[in-house]
Order: C-alpha cells, then structure tokens, then sequence
C-alpha cells in the first residue's frame, strides 16, 4: 500500500512540475494570445475586416466598433506589448485574419521594457513588422498610429518625436500605407500633454482621448474591397 502511495505521489509530483516548467517556458502574453485563439474559434472573425493591433492603448479601446460605424473592425490589442511581442505573435495574431488593413499601435512600451532603446530600436523593430506583414499579405493597407506623449513618459518625449519621424518617412515613401499623427494633437500649445484626456495613471487615456484618436485615424480607414 505504501508504495502504491508512493507511486501515486510520485505521478502528482510530475504533474505539477511538468505544469509549472510548461508555465515558465511560456512567451509573455501567451494566454491572452490563447484567448484570442478560443474566442475566434466561438465566433470566427470576418476575413478582410481592419486589424487594430498592438498594446494597451488599443486592449483598453473596448468600445472601438462604436468609434467607427460602417467598418468592421478586430481588435487584437494586447496589453504591455511592444513590436518584438507583436512580431513573435504576428502569425497567430495579423494572418490569420487576412485583414485588408492592419492598424498599428505600438512602440511607446519599448522605451521602458528594453535598456538602451531609443527612435532607432523603435524604428528598426517596426521595419521589421512592416516587412513581415507585407510579405504575407501583401494587399493589406497598414497604418501605423503615431506614439502618444503620455505624461508618465514623459522623460522618453524627445525620442519618441524622433521615431515617430522616422516611421512617418519611411512609410511615406511605400504604397499602401498611412500615419496617423496623435501626438501633436494631444498637445497643448506649450508642447505639453493635454492633462484632461488621461486617466490617473497618466498613461491611459479616457473618452477624450480615444475621441482625438478617432479624428486622426478615420480618414486613414479603407472600406473592404
């Protein structure tokens, strides 16, 4: 008896370690991906609708289908990400959909998740995307959203300017493509943050924000076919 006890621990001990060293092999964001993958499976996406995808900005735009009636939109944000999250998810998360446009929202978490990031890290690692993206499908329009100056990042101000530029002339010069400027327009006339449309944490904004937002990227939008 005492050894079938043995035996049976024994098999519970593998168990629960397999399962915790599964746990830590996993990539950040492997569960939201994950969730992403049972909800289309409940209710498939349509094929050519505008991809939104990228961090927080966009996970926190729940209501995003209402901004833009007359489109149909997927939002694949994933809260935290920065561009090597949005690459390594890029072929569960960008093809599957086979979307006619990919909006881009990301880049603002590089500055603080990577040392020593700066315009040319962003930059490169939207490049990168870019040309990912291009290469799978290639008829999609994509339209990268500019970072934005939350007031907590404020120190990393002058370096997103200068990645958004970077971005800006690099799409500027290929086909299919748009940038939509929300930095300058969350601005005050001093240069500073709009205080009023950020929530307290001073990173995420609230209905005013996302109603800026909305301005900038609408005429950006293609309609489906």
């Amino acid at each position: 008896m005492k050894r079938i006890n043995l035996l049976i621990l024994g098999l519970l001990f593998v168990q629960v370690f397999s399962k915790t060293v599964i746990a830590q092999t996993n990539p950040p964001f492997f569960k939201e991906i994950e969730a992403f993958k049972t909800q289309d499976k409940i209710n498939p996406p349509e094929k050519g609708a505008i991809l939104f995808v990228g961090s927080s900005s966009f996970t926190m735009w729940k209501d995003v289908q209402n901004y833009f009636p007359g489109y149909t939109i997927i939002n694949r944000g994933f809260g935290g990400s920065s561009l090597p999250d949005v690459i390594r998810y890029a072929p569960d998360v960008i093809y599957p959909y086979q979307p006619s446009q990919v909006v881009i929202y990301c880049g603002e978490n590089d500055f603080t998740t990577s040392p020593n990031a700066n315009a040319d890290t962003v930059f490169n690692r939207f490049s990168k995307l870019f040309g990912m993206i291009r290469k799978e499908i290639p008829r999609a329009h994509i339209l990268f959203v500019s970072i934005k100056p939350s007031p907590s990042r404020a120190k990393h101000m002058p370096e997103m300017v200068r990645a958004n530029e970077m971005i800006r002339k690099y799409i500027k010069r290929r086909s299919r493509t748009g940038f939509a400027d929300v930095y300058n327009k969350m601005l005050l006339e001093d240069g500073s943050p709009m205080p009023d449309i950020f929530l307290g944490d001073k990173l995420h904004m609230n209905k005013n924000g996302y109603a800026i937002w909305q301005k900038a990227i609408l005429p950006h939008l293609r309609k489906k076919g």
